[in-house]
């Protein structure tokens, strides 16, 4: 119903590969979003039960003793901690990390600090806590610093084989377990809104903070994507393929990663492996800033989309131009065009293309999940990303041959259910987002298959010359 910013909000990027946002100003468009919103409807402030949060993952929130920003937060897609995490891999060998992290200790958030420590040693001596995006702005609501498993999953600081902090991680990096906040529960009771926080968001003291959870398995719980073998997918900023499991198994070549799923337990494990695309839906945003004429709406791209035929004519667009790849170990090639003729191609062309890369980067990345043992059959979706595209999901359908459900649901929505299951008002998770509207289906078109089929191999031929160029 409301949120701010109105546009992708600003990444700082002072090289390349770095990737930085300032904390405040998520929390100033935390305050423009909740006015919209109590303007926008007829409920008055006192009657809110509860809150949730959703948040971009893997960010490094960095904090003094009185609780002030030591720094920008490095975010989810910033690349330059790689080679801490790659060292951490090798130096704490691969049977560990994968049975007790399910992951190389990779670009997260635990190798940034690392980053901050070696390189920023001033700034890293005044940190009191470092925290997750969500949990920095739990922190603003209630004043209280707390962190989850799921949280502290994304970071690599979780060992799922031994169900505690990673003690093992935190000794290699050379970290004082004390930097963390205390660990809750990500359903439940996490603190109240305090003061400071109801003034300025013009809310009520006291309204109870019940849930948090990352942008991702946030989503997957909001499409009820919650069990062994049900799968969810996004197609925002970065493109994820989200499938749950219930296997203590990471993946040696360290394409897909494993998380804490909101629902996770040590006797009841819920890991999330998350398939992830640093370049989707910020490439096709940058080819509507700079491309497109200025205003032009994706509703009337899609239009002119739809008069170019499958393939582009030829032009292939490589999205990965948001930092490092993982699911090509980490590379860092930026984005590329292919086989663009100035006497055929027009910008619906680069539009299609690079609605076209996008879909492939997904599909190459479900092939990389077929070799693990999951197989997408079925795949929701929400109705407030890249699968608004008839032309990017008709893409995707008609490569893997999976259905796919476009929900009625935002992550707000279900950030939103889960809170309120968490401050009791639902009794069970599952009857908190029993009420799901499919409002779009697509099947693959046999009839066409072979067309998105040509056009798939010739953009993966391209990809393959790429990424072989970068190994030494």
């Amino acid at each position: 119903i409301a949120h701010s910013p109105k546009k992708a909000m600003k990444i700082i990027s002072s090289q390349a590969g770095w990737a930085e946002q300032d904390p405040e100003i998520w929390w100033k468009h935390m305050q423009l979003s909740t006015v919209e919103l109590l303007k926008s409807v007829s409920i008055p402030p006192e009657q809110i039960s509860a809150i949730g949060i959703s948040y971009q993952m893997h960010g490094l929130v960095c904090v003094n003793k009185n609780f002030e920003l030591v720094r920008p937060s490095i975010i989810w897609c910033d690349s330059r901690a790689i080679q801490f995490g790659d060292q951490a891999y090798q130096d704490l060998g691969e049977k560990f990390c994968l049975e007790h992290l399910l992951n190389s200790p990779g670009n997260f958030t635990a190798s940034k600090l690392k980053w901050v420590m070696e390189n920023e040693r001033d700034i890293y001596h005044q940190i009191y806590k470092f925290m997750l995006v969500g949990d920095y702005i739990a922190y603003k609501l209630t004043g209280e610093s707390t962190t989850t498993i799921s949280a502290l999953s994304e970071g690599m600081l979780w060992d799922f084989s031994e169900h505690h902090i990673s003690s093992k991680l935190l000794e290699y990096y050379g970290f004082d377990s004390t930097l963390l906040p205390p660990l809750i529960n990500t359903l439940g009771l996490q603190g109240t809104v305090h003061q400071k926080a109801a003034d300025f968001l013009g809310i009520p003291k006291g309204i109870p903070l019940s849930y948090r959870g990352g942008d991702q398995p946030n989503n997957a719980m909001s499409l009820n994507v919650l069990h062994p073998g049900e799968v969810a997918a996004t197609g925002g900023t970065s493109g994820v393929v989200y499938c749950v499991t219930d296997k203590l198994k990471g993946d040696p070549l360290g394409r897909v990663n494993h998380f804490a799923h909101i629902n996770h337990s040590k006797n009841k494990p819920r890991l999330g492996v998350l398939l992830c695309i640093n370049g989707a839906g910020i490439q096709y945003n940058w080819i509507n800033q700079h491309v497109a004429p200025n205003g032009i709406s994706y509703q009337t791209m899609e239009k002119e989309i739809e008069q170019i035929p499958i393939g582009s004519d030829g032009l292939n667009i490589i999205p990965f131009g948001n930092g490092a790849e993982r699911m090509f170990g980490n590379l860092n090639t930026g984005s590329h065009i292919n086989n663009l003729h100035f006497n055929l191609h027009t910008r619906a062309h680069l539009y299609r293309a690079s609605l076209e890369g996008i879909a492939f980067s997904f599909v190459i990345g479900m092939e990389f999940m077929a070799e693990l043992g999951i197989s997408v059959e079925s795949i929701k979706v929400g109705n407030d990303n890249l699968f608004q595209s008839k032309v990017f999901s008709n893409t995707i359908a008609n490569l893997t041959g999976a259905e796919i459900q476009v929900i009625e649901t935002t992550g707000a929505v279900g950030a939103a259910k889960a809170a309120g299951y968490g401050a009791g008002i639902y009794p069970s998770l599952s009857e908190a987002l029993s009420q799901q509207n499919i409002i779009e289906r697509y099947h693959p078109n046999n009839q066409q298959i072979e067309f998105y089929q040509a056009s798939f191999e010739s953009w993966k031929q391209d990809v393959d010359k790429l990424i072989n160029s970068y190994k030494p």
